[in-house]
């Protein structure tokens, strides 16, 4: 059976080491927030200008002038604090941003990522995904294995615009969790119940 979106998120938090800053992308990332331990002391950092989101607001503490870089409310922890654009950016080019996971539209073995554009389609905008992959120092990827016809989204090497080259240290779908090793993608865990035949990738860019 595959994982829930709440399982992935799961597997993703077991990778964090305590003490340590996050940057979680919009859409699918942003459940890892309420998923993680408050013992673990994560700092999560928001690109428009936050460190120490702590998740969704309850309706008593929701504020307008308190989002995260998709414009959604967030609740804030002990601690936390605000700065503008420029030291944000200054944070993830200077590498002090320990993790960042992101959404993906592909991913493929060599470590390269996919996920701002689809070409003939509106773009709202890039956001700060090309600085955070090659600034901050792990990237994970939280994506759904198969595009909307079925394909699998881990490829030889993406079809789409790249957002960044030789960046991706793990990739975590709702099938398992893979690591592009460069002309391979090594299992490292997969769903319950889920087999390499179901993963519908290549068999040769499987390790």
């Amino acid at each position: 059976m595959a994982w829930t979106q709440e399982e992935m998120a799961d597997e993703i938090v077991a990778f964090f080491k305590p003490h340590t800053s996050v940057n979680l992308g919009i859409g699918m990332p942003t459940a890892i927030a309420e998923r993680i331990p408050a013992d673990l002391n994560i700092m999560i950092h928001s690109e428009n200008g936050v460190l120490g989101v702590s998740g969704r607001p309850k309706k008593d503490s929701v504020s307008p002038t308190l989002i995260n870089a998709g414009k959604e409310t967030i609740a804030i922890k002990n601690g936390a604090s605000f700065f503008d654009s420029s030291m944000s950016f200054g944070m993830i080019r200077g590498g002090h941003i320990d993790y960042c996971v992101l959404g993906g539209m592909e991913v493929d073995a060599a470590r390269n990522l996919a996920n701002w554009m689809v070409p003939g389609k509106k773009v709202t905008g890039m956001g700060g995904a090309m600085d955070l992959v090659n600034g901050s120092k792990q990237v994970i990827v939280m994506m759904n294995h198969f595009s909307k016809d079925g394909t699998a989204k881990l490829l030889p090497l993406c079809n789409l615009p790249f957002t960044g080259l030789d960046v991706v240290d793990l990739v975590v779908t709702e099938m398992g969790i893979f690591r592009p090793l460069g002309n391979k993608f090594e299992i490292l865990k997969l769903a319950t119940n889920v087999s390499r035949e179901s993963l519908k990738i290549a068999a040769d860019i499987l390790n």
